[in-house]
């Protein structure tokens, strides 16, 4: 079983972008997760790579913000690619299957959404991130 269930801050605003040629929609963002524990009083945080792709990743675009609160469930996933120096890179991310906004409606001007699903059979990996 791969399942992974995160709620954090989003580190920057998301930038919705599309893979070439297929033009599928993508959204990868970093989420602030704080930790349990706390070090010399201060709060740690995590910060967990997060991808979205299709209907999830626009529902993402249009709803979320630096800083907004947001739960996102899905699953763990590495991959690797060569970087322009020639080395090989290896990435773990979280490929969100669901998201759910969190933060009040005050929060900020965006719109906020609803728990917005796409069944992973409707998502297609096609290779490693464009970018």
């Amino acid at each position: 079983m791969n399942k992974v269930v995160l709620i954090g801050r989003l580190t920057k605003d998301v930038d919705l972008k599309f893979t070439p040629g297929s033009n599928i929609p993508v959204v990868i963002f970093n989420l602030a997760v704080d930790r349990k524990v706390k070090k010399e009083g201060h709060q740690q945080a995590d910060f967990i790579p997060v991808v979205l792709w299709g209907k999830i990743a626009e529902a993402a675009a249009q709803n979320t913000c630096k800083g907004k609160l947001i739960a996102v469930s899905g699953r763990i996933q590495t991959r690797s690619y060569k970087a322009k120096d020639g080395s090989m890179r290896f990435v773990t991310e979280v490929i969100a299957e669901e998201t759910k906004y969190l933060s009040p409606k005050s929060y900020t001007s965006h719109s906020t959404g609803n728990s917005n699903y796409i069944p992973e059979s409707d998502m297609s990996l096609v290779g490693d991130v464009p970018f």
